[in-house]
């Protein structure tokens, strides 16, 4: 894909998840701008279903309403009192709320979105739940403003899929996590081709859909940016799966960067 056209897909994304997060900073139903325009190909309220009551009921409506995630990375990343954890496409910040509370006072966590309505609502999210070891930057995922060797755990909810170019993403988490580090990603994959037209439709890109990847490539892109132990932990078929959508799935990946 050329420049252009990668910066064409970067704006289309933007564009509708701004929309989601004016809406959701009012509070309301993300049904109005996301539906089937935005990732998870389902409304905010389905993706909630894959997190549990208790870890949603104490985080702020606005934060709940923007949500659009494909699966619940911050459930299996073993987050231990302390550790340093990076979010890439944090959103309105339900994973990195979830995450904080893991960590506790003595951890960090940092979000990354480049979606600078996303990161107003995120930070605004942050004041009401009073949290001082959270915090959001705007910066695309392959390039942030952060050090080498920062983070303990770095997790990613069905963001990855919407870069036009995923090999420096890959290669960015892997710089930015320490030695025995650990990458967990929820993420769209593919496991079969999809048609041509449907690829190039922009729409089913904001979607998560166009975007994905076949499984092999993007594992491999996992490898080649330097992880070991590449594993995918679980694989789900996407609601109402019917024609050239049954050739996409739900992953749950994880992934170390070597050393100690």
């Amino acid at each position: 894909m050329t420049q252009s056209g990668n910066d064409q897909i970067k704006g289309v994304v933007k564009e509708r998840y701004g929309a989601l997060a004016r809406s959701a900073s009012e509070a309301s139903s993300s049904d109005d701008c996301c539906g089937t325009d935005c990732c998870s190909t389902a409304s905010s309220e389905e993706a909630l279903t894959l997190y549990t009551s208790a870890e949603t009921q104490d985080l702020p409506a606005e934060a709940l309403a923007a949500s659009a995630g494909c699966g619940n990375p911050t459930a299996l990343a073993s987050m231990q009192p302390g550790e340093t954890v990076v979010d890439f496409g944090s959103g309105g910040g339900i994973d990195c709320f979830l995450s904080a509370k893991a960590v506790g006072p003595s951890g960090r966590v940092i979000g990354i979105d480049m979606t600078e309505d996303m990161i107003n609502l995120a930070r605004a999210n942050a004041r009401r739940l009073k949290l001082s070891n959270t915090e959001f930057h705007l910066s695309d995922m392959e390039d942030t403003p952060l050090d080498e060797n920062t983070a303990d755990i770095l997790i990613s909810n069905c963001v990855i899929n919407l870069a036009p170019d995923k090999d420096p993403v890959f290669r960015e988490a892997f710089r930015i996590l320490k030695p025995g580090g650990r990458l967990m990603v929820s993420d769209m994959v593919l496991v079969d081709d999809i048609p041509e037209d449907q690829a190039a439709d922009t729409s089913n890109w904001v979607a998560c859909l166009a975007g994905a990847e076949k499984k092999e490539t993007y594992l491999g892109k996992m490898r080649d940016a330097g992880f070991a132990e590449v594993e995918v932990l679980s694989e789900t078929p996407i609601s109402g799966d019917d024609g050239w959508r049954a050739s996409i799935r739900s992953m749950n990946i994880k992934a170390v960067k070597p050393g100690s």
